[in-house]
């Protein structure tokens, strides 16, 4: 048996993304193994600084620098939680919200503090993802994805990451955070701008 070698190089080192996205992908890509996704941990790459003013600049930095880096198609997404009543915020922001990156328990309970005062008529805010792939000949390709719903009052179930305890989608009765995998990858921001980008995955794919 031939050993299965990357077609794309994927610029995250969050293992929860990868497992995530690789769900959704596998799904619109026959065919796709996860040995086919070279993540950035794998191929030793650094976290690039985002200095991006919107989802679509920040994903697109950490793909271009991944594909000079490895030779290889890159695929990246950057996303974040849109409050009404706070104006966007803390959209791109929303990883490090708290202050620290990658904090979640910090930035959905400062979040929560912050929309203590708001009724919940006034809760809504939306999960926004920008996913993008750059070829090395610097050919790029961007696909968008919007999860509309409303913020609760606490947090409520243990799967996914980041704001999904407090997040429950428009059509549902539970949290992100309390949904089955599957149920969350249909309705998500991500799994709709990464079902869009599928089809140019799959090209990369060897006949």
């Amino acid at each position: 048996m031939s050993e299965t070698r990357p077609i794309v190089a994927f610029a995250t080192h969050n293992a929860h993304k990868i497992d995530e996205v690789y769900s959704i992908l596998r799904e619109r890509v026959p065919g796709l193994e996860r040995g086919h996704l070279l993540s950035a941990a794998e191929a030793g790459a650094p976290a690039p600084v985002e200095s991006g003013i919107s989802y679509e600049q920040n994903a697109l930095i950490k793909a271009r620098e991944l594909s000079r880096l490895t030779g290889l198609p890159a695929i990246a997404d950057d996303s974040g939680l849109s409050v009404d009543v706070m104006g966007g915020a803390p959209g791109i922001f929303s990883a490090l919200w708290s202050g620290r990156h990658g904090a979640d328990r910090e930035n959905l309970e400062l979040l929560l503090a912050q929309m203590e005062d708001i009724p919940d008529a006034n809760r809504q805010a939306a999960f926004v993802c920008a996913a993008v792939m750059v070829h090395p000949d610097g050919r790029e390709i961007t696909e968008m994805g919007i999860m509309g719903g409303k913020l609760t009052r606490e947090p409520a179930g243990a799967r996914g990451f980041g704001y999904d305890p407090i997040f429950i989608a428009c059509g549902q009765s539970v949290t992100n955070a309390e949904l089955d995998p599957e149920v969350k990858n249909a309705i998500s921001h991500r799994g709709a701008a990464f079902r869009a980008l599928a089809p140019h995955v799959a090209a990369l794919l060897p006949r």
